[in-house]
């Protein structure tokens, strides 16, 4: 199945607290999603990798995406090889998304910048006719190269280098996100307390969009960061 827009995360949940409700805009806007996340988060404090299995597809359903995909890459300790590079780059030429966006740059968690280098490197070598996949059938795959990769931001506050315009989709995102019960604030829980789990964080979550929303004139966004400049065709294609 060829989407529009590829997302991955290192994390279920990693999707939905970055860009949800970018992802949910276009699908309103008649775009096809998929999401992948390279692990299971299976060494979250909170919950277990089962509850995170149930809760990212809930968040998927929620968000109205086409497929989403688990490469189970070990939580913590995937790495940026080949063998991981491989596993990707055949995810990219069977759904030839033309858009990808994956984790933050730089971030607190590890995985997090991690996972976007690998992803980035991916997208590259997945367009190189002399790196021969297969897919299921056993045929041989033809090269993709997404036209952009696009960064979302996460813990650490990165200055975008463009803004979209969610007004209007930040109920769904925070549906999305707070279908992950085990993760986030929840008065009756007895689970320790994560950065994460705070109610610092849960209301960050609609102030870091309002304040994205006020640098670009709009109730709400999500900022992006970029490997290339984004172009335009005119001056009046900027909003």
């Amino acid at each position: 199945m060829k989407v529009d827009i590829l997302a991955f995360g290192a994390h279920p949940d990693d999707v939905e607290l970055g860009c949800s409700a970018t992802i949910a805009k276009e699908i309103d806007n008649g775009k096809t999603v998929g999401i992948i996340d390279l692990t299971r988060g299976e060494l979250g404090t909170r919950g277990t990798a089962q509850t995170r299995d149930i809760e990212a597809e809930t968040a998927a359903k929620i968000l109205g995406v086409s497929f989403r995909k688990n490469l189970n890459l070990g939580d913590g300790f995937f790495k940026n090889n080949s063998e991981n590079k491989l596993k990707i780059i055949e995810l990219l030429r069977i759904h030839q998304p033309e858009i990808v966006l994956c984790n933050a740059v730089d971030d607190r968690h590890i995985d997090h910048p991690k996972g976007s280098k690998l992803v980035s490197e991916a997208c590259f070598l997945s367009g190189l006719i002399k790196i021969e996949t297969k897919d299921t059938l056993g045929n041989l795959q033809k090269p993709w190269r997404p036209k952009h990769v696009y960064h979302y931001i996460q813990w650490k506050n990165l200055e975008p280098d463009f803004v979209v315009d969610v007004s209007g989709f930040l109920s769904k995102k925070l549906e999305a996100v707070f279908a992950y019960e085990s993760q986030f604030y929840k008065k009756e829980a007895n689970e320790p307390e994560t950065p994460i789990s705070t109610t610092n964080f849960k209301d960050s979550i609609t102030y870091r969009a309002q304040d994205m929303g006020r640098l670009i004139g709009t109730q709400h966004g999500e900022g992006f960061t970029v490997e290339r400049y984004v172009a335009v065709k005119s001056l009046f294609d900027l909003i």
